[in-house]
């Protein structure tokens, strides 16, 4: 963990996931699909994927939207200074108990206004060497599973640095999902366009 990359503070938070909440103008560092860390004391940190990332609207934006010739000034007014808070949702795919990873859902999730990190590509590399963690994302329910998987293999490879790992990855998801033909072709649709 040698750069910690703040990106949100947690706004609330289950078992299989949590919301994180920040700035607009911080909006540059979490992408979909990037692997974040939430350390929580006692050795311990909980580790998720980024499957959503969104902006709600209020009363001014949408006043806004419909107005004619909107100068530049009030666009950077609403987008650098107003205090609306950009959406990550996370799905927890494990944790990290006395330095030992574990690929199954945390004991206890992150509390309200825990801080958010993005993992570096030591973490990343250090959390994907196993791909056990793999089965929380394709049981996902509220997420783009074949986009998500294919996001993450695309960053983690990078990580790893070696091609190996990203054909292991793609192997690992063919063999988990032999049984779903129509998730399985999706997730390779996505792949294909990474691989």
């Amino acid at each position: 963990m040698t750069q910690q990359i703040e990106i949100g503070r947690l706004l609330r938070a289950g078992t299989t996931g949590f919301v994180a909440g920040c700035r607009v103008n911080q909006l540059d560092v979490p992408s979909f699909g990037a692997l974040v860390r939430v350390p929580l004391g006692n050795a311990y940190q909980i580790f998720g994927l980024i499957h959503d990332i969104h902006i709600d609207d209020d009363g001014l934006v949408r006043q806004l939207v419909t107005a004619d010739n909107v100068s530049d000034e009030v666009m950077k007014d609403n987008r650098e200074r107003r205090i609306v808070p950009v959406e990550m949702s996370v799905l927890a795919v494990g944790y990290e108990q006395d330095g030992k990873i574990h690929h199954l859902l945390p004991p206890r999730p992150p509390l309200s206004l825990d801080v958010i990190y993005l993992c570096d590509e030591k973490d990343l590399a250090r959390f994907t060497e196993k791909l056990g963690y793999f089965r929380h994302i394709l049981n996902a329910k509220d997420a783009p599973v074949g986009e998500v998987i294919a996001a993450h293999i695309q960053q983690a490879s990078a990580a790893h640095k070696n091609i190996a790992w990203k054909e292991k990855a793609t192997q690992e998801v063919i063999t988990l999902l032999r049984d779903d033909y129509p998730t399985l072709m999706s997730v390779l649709g996505a792949l294909g366009e990474v691989v």
